[in-house]
């Protein structure tokens, strides 16, 4: 049965410090109800090596990467809500666990007693409903914040006939005490007993119960944006800002008579829902968030036909029918979907929400290219997404979606942005990351005025921003800002944007020429930057083209807000650093990196940076000693925060002598460093 707690059990024993310390590799799947082997294979493999690149691959060259990343290794594998029923499926998935080492240990959570019996399994461990006083003592931890009702004997007796109708469910217990966590008041609490939704027969709402009565409480506007999460499919994992962004494409947090959607009561709304148990942090990463089957469930309900959800189906462009009260379609996409999958959707003129979603993030699929004009036919759109397809590039058609201000093209083969794009004014969030092909904005996107988010990390082929760029000052996220040759872009367009947030990489500014142009980015100003990557492209070539003078003055003109945490230089070709590296007043610094800066022949004073944690010297083949000049003005303790030393092809280095101290030291790290690593 589902909300008994079989995940939350398997993630304590997963992130448990000795089993964690136990076994040489771990790994987590969600497999839900589609037991694809391929897919499968591919999560369990990128679960345990994030960095492989397996998007062709077929599955027996999956099997055998996973086979070679298992082999000879203890390993734990959790195989977590699993339906399959078919022996043949699990035969084909194990053959690669085979290679791990004896002792290697897979966890299956599942709520059918078969699937334990054809997996299987030594022995199946079966969860029973808690008793009334543990389930008395989960609903007031989330009530309360106590485990008992010692210091609110007033509520004590109408919070147990409140556990009562939970029946032993934790997640029951634990939504209803999300429900009433802060509320002292008895008649909050009776409210809740006596409320008329936990009577609602269970034909018209195939629920439980105190599920339905904590969506009840929610506000309208909550019950709102809850309803919207009934489009990501079970299992799905998300970040907190990608299902803001959502909120605000459709209007669900526009406020006030300028109707300007609000990302702080997004925030709210998040950490609200999040509060009353509806979203859960994930197994796998803790930036992302997913939903219990049952709350999908309940979202499901929730949502109406409004909204609609197409799964997985069994026949490749299979028509579907839909609604004419439509408003918001996700789908799991499939490696080809055709003309035949939307051909009635061409018709729902008032479709606001098009939203491809895949459990994977390696997963690619092809959109058949004649489906593209027809879907931009329907210009009542606000948030449409192409995500992960194989296309090239986009008819011009798409600036007719007037209305869109979402719009997500990351992972597609896009070479460059149709200039039509410059016609969607209300535009805003545009997202093109891992767009690896991408070489041109469009020309006069300084006209997207309400732009508030251009998410364009990992696009390596990209020549230069647009010119006037600058204009756009309501700029929140800029992942990459690449600084054209001549005419192109200058560095002094970030100017004006002073409400940059995150991280920020600037490239190519090898093409910065004046340095009044880097002056004039004014990058000490932008104080909400957390993360700043300056890069300048490694000269390959042997030319000369470049001054190292001109780099000098450049990146001395760069110095960051002092707010600052993550600092990179790259490439850069000057001979010396900048005297501000060294400087104390960037005390928020944590991470330090410095990379094929070749030119170079000593590292800043970075010793007196009273935070840094990290540092990294790579590549910096001129460096013949480290002396006094790393440590800083005679600091009494220098790098006294430090945690981890990196240093990497350091072709030259002779000699590192240690703080207060005449000798070089060969074999090991100078004593001010303690126990840092090199």
């Amino acid at each position: 049965m589902g909300g008994l707690g079989k995940t939350t059990l398997a993630q304590l024993v997963y992130n448990d410090k000795q089993v964690e310390d136990h076994f040489n590799l771990k790994a987590w799947t969600c497999v839900s109800d589609d037991f694809d082997v391929s897919r499968l294979t591919k999560s369990i493999l990128l679960s345990i090596a994030s960095d492989q690149n397996v998007d062709n691959h077929d599955l027996n060259k999956l099997q055998e990467e996973l086979k070679k990343q298992l082999f000879g290794k203890k390993f734990l594998l959790v195989l977590d809500d699993v339906w399959n029923e078919n022996y043949t499926d699990w035969v084909h998935l194990s053959l690669p666990f085979q290679a791990g080492a004896q002792g290697s240990k897979i966890v299956v959570t599942t709520r059918n007693e078969e699937v334990a019996k054809i997996m299987s399994l030594d022995q199946a461990y079966e969860l029973k409903s808690l008793s009334t006083e543990d389930c008395l003592s989960v609903f007031a931890q989330h009530s309360l914040g106590t485990t008992d009702f010692s210091s609110h004997k007033s509520l004590e007796d109408i919070g147990k006939n409140i556990v009562i109708k939970c029946n032993g469910l934790p997640l029951a217990a634990k939504t209803l005490g999300g429900l009433l966590r802060g509320k002292r008041d008895r008649s909050d609490w009776e409210d809740v007993l006596s409320c008329k939704i936990w009577d609602l027969p269970e034909e018209r709402c195939d629920i439980i119960p105190a599920l339905r009565v904590s969506y009840y409480y929610l506000s309208a506007p909550l019950k709102q944006c809850f309803a919207y999460c009934s489009l990501f499919p079970k299992d799905y994992e998300f970040e907190e800002e990608e299902i803001i962004l959502l909120w605000c494409a459709v209007g669900l947090l526009d406020h006030g008579e300028s109707g300007n959607p609000s990302e702080d009561l997004g925030r709210k709304f998040f950490r609200e829902l999040r509060a009353r148990s509806f979203f859960q942090q994930s197994s796998n990463s803790i930036s992302r968030f997913v939903m219990h089957d049952l709350i999908n469930d309940l979202a499901q309900w929730a949502a109406g036909e409004i909204y609609f959800r197409m799964e997985y189906t069994s026949e490749v462009n299979k028509q579907q029918s839909f609604s004419e009260n439509l408003r918001h379609l996700s789908y799991i996409p499939e490696y080809c979907d055709g003309v035949k999958r939307f051909e009635d959707l061409y018709d729902i003129q008032h479709l606001r929400t098009f939203l491809p979603v895949t459990l994977s993030n390696s997963s690619r699929g092809h959109l058949a290219y004649s489906i593209l004009p027809k879907l931009f036919k329907l210009q009542r759109l606000r948030a449409f997404s192409l995500r992960g397809y194989y296309i090239p590039e986009l008819p011009d058609s798409i600036g007719d979606l007037r209305y869109l201000r979402y719009l997500n093209l990351s992972g597609t083969q896009i070479r460059a942005l149709p200039e039509s794009v410059n016609k969607l004014y209300n535009l805003h969030t545009l997202l093109l990351e891992d767009c690896r092909k991408l070489k041109k904005l469009c020309a006069d996107m300084g006209n997207l005025l309400k732009l508030h988010h251009l998410k364009n990390s990992n696009t390596d082929s990209l020549e230069k921003m647009p010119v006037g760029i600058g204009r756009l000052t309501c700029l929140q996220t800029l992942c990459n800002f690449v600084v054209g040759k001549g005419s192109g872009s200058r560095l002094r367009e970030l100017k004006l944007l002073t409400h940059l947030h995150g991280t920020l990489n600037i490239s190519k500014l090898e093409n910065v020429k004046c340095v009044g142009d880097a002056k004039e980015a004014q990058l000490d100003g932008k104080k909400n930057l957390r993360e700043l990557l300056l890069r300048w492209t490694l000269n390959t070539d042997g030319s000369s083209s470049r001054e190292a003078k001109t780099e000098n003055d450049v990146l001395d003109m760069l110095k960051p807000h002092e707010i600052l945490e993550q600092f990179c230089i790259s490439g850069y070709g000057g001979t010396k650093f900048p005297a501000w590296l060294g400087d104390s007043s960037l005390s928020n610094l944590v991470t330090l990196k410095f990379e094929n800066c070749d030119m170079c022949t000593a590292l800043p004073s970075v010793g007196q940076l009273p935070s840094l944690k990290h540092l990294a010297v790579c590549g910096m083949s001129r460096v013949k000693r480290l002396g006094s000049e790393f440590y800083g003005n005679d600091p009494p303790i220098p790098f006294p925060c430090l945690e981890t030393l990196l240093f990497e092809n350091m072709r030259e280095w002779e000699d590192w002598i240690s703080h207060g101290s005449s000798q070089g030291v060969v074999d090991g790290a100078p004593s001010c460093i303690g126990d840092a690593c090199y």
